[in-house]
């Protein structure tokens, strides 16, 4: 997306900008729109979402008319993290015994 410099005009006590139409209709902009504040800018955006969410059905549907090769993510279920517990097992271990360690930490800090 190229850079557009805006020119800020005085409205009353407020400001503001034009926005170019064909970027108008190209987000479907239309009388409002929403306005976010965030740490790195402003962002405009339309107020109703320009794509709406598709249903799950939907999305299984467009997924098949794509005709994508997911062989690669068949091969994904030879991992074998499908045999990993995925429980807690209550034993936590580390990489050294607590006796070591305590023993390094007390050279150290005399």
């Amino acid at each position: 997306m190229k850079s557009i410099e805006l020119k800020v005009a005085r409205i009353g006590n407020s400001r503001g900008v034009r926005i170019p139409a064909k970027t108008m209709a190209r987000y479907r902009i239309g009388d409002t729109l929403v306005m976010e504040e965030r740490s790195d800018g402003i962002l405009l955006r339309p107020l109703a979402s320009a794509t709406p969410k598709l249903s799950w059905e939907e999305t299984a549907e467009a997924m098949a008319a794509a005709a994508e090769d997911w062989s690669e993510w068949e091969a994904a279920g030879a991992d074998g993290l499908a045999d990993i517990p995925w429980g807690a097992s209550g034993v936590r271990r580390v990489a050294e015994s607590r006796q070591a360690y305590a023993t390094r930490r007390t050279h150290r800090n005399p």
